[in-house]
């Protein structure tokens, strides 16, 4: 699949679409990828970074749950519950997604993707900005098919990837 733009819809934080590259299929395994159902990954994915932004920015754990299941779901709940005990909201902008699918089970349930991506991230209490930082990182991603798209079920950053500039 080409490069392209994502499908993300205008920020808060920036206004901008992220630019998205997806890396071309090279899965080395007993069961192809088909394009159809590869577009429709990435398609759920960037959507899944909407559901993401917006509920961290307005502190409603539910709106996770048309994008997050199991393990992914339950992290970001709870780190919403913290960001709220603490009187915090927080506001991210995906920038950039470098996308690579690396594998496709077997029995078609599940899709690992790799992702570089740069976002901003603003944290403020009380509606007043504390901090704004860009960062660089590298999230493992396990997607699981739902009734009509994909859900991510595993969001983990690789710690020795992240690099951030921050401002006050």
């Amino acid at each position: 699949m080409p490069a392209r733009r994502g499908l993300a819809a205008p920020s808060p934080l920036g206004g901008q679409q992220p630019t998205v590259h997806i890396e071309p299929l090279n899965l080395n395994g007993p069961l192809p990828l088909q394009k159809q159902t590869a577009q429709a990954v990435i398609r759920d994915y960037l959507q899944s970074w909407q559901s993401f932004n917006t509920a961290f920015d307005q502190n409603s754990a539910g709106l996770l749950d048309a994008d997050f299941v199991g393990v992914a779901h339950d992290k970001m709940v709870a780190a919403i519950h913290q960001q709220i005990a603490l009187g915090l909201h927080t506001r991210y902008q995906d920038v950039a997604h470098d996308l690579r699918i690396v594998f496709y089970s077997p029995d078609g349930l599940s899709v690992q993707l790799i992702d570089d991506v740069t976002y901003q991230q603003q944290v403020f209490a009380n509606d007043k900005s504390l901090t704004t930082q860009q960062a660089h990182v590298r999230y493992i991603v396990v997607l699981t098919p739902a009734e009509l798209r994909w859900r991510v079920r595993i969001f983990q950053a690789e710690p020795q990837a992240e690099s951030a500039s921050q401002t006050q």
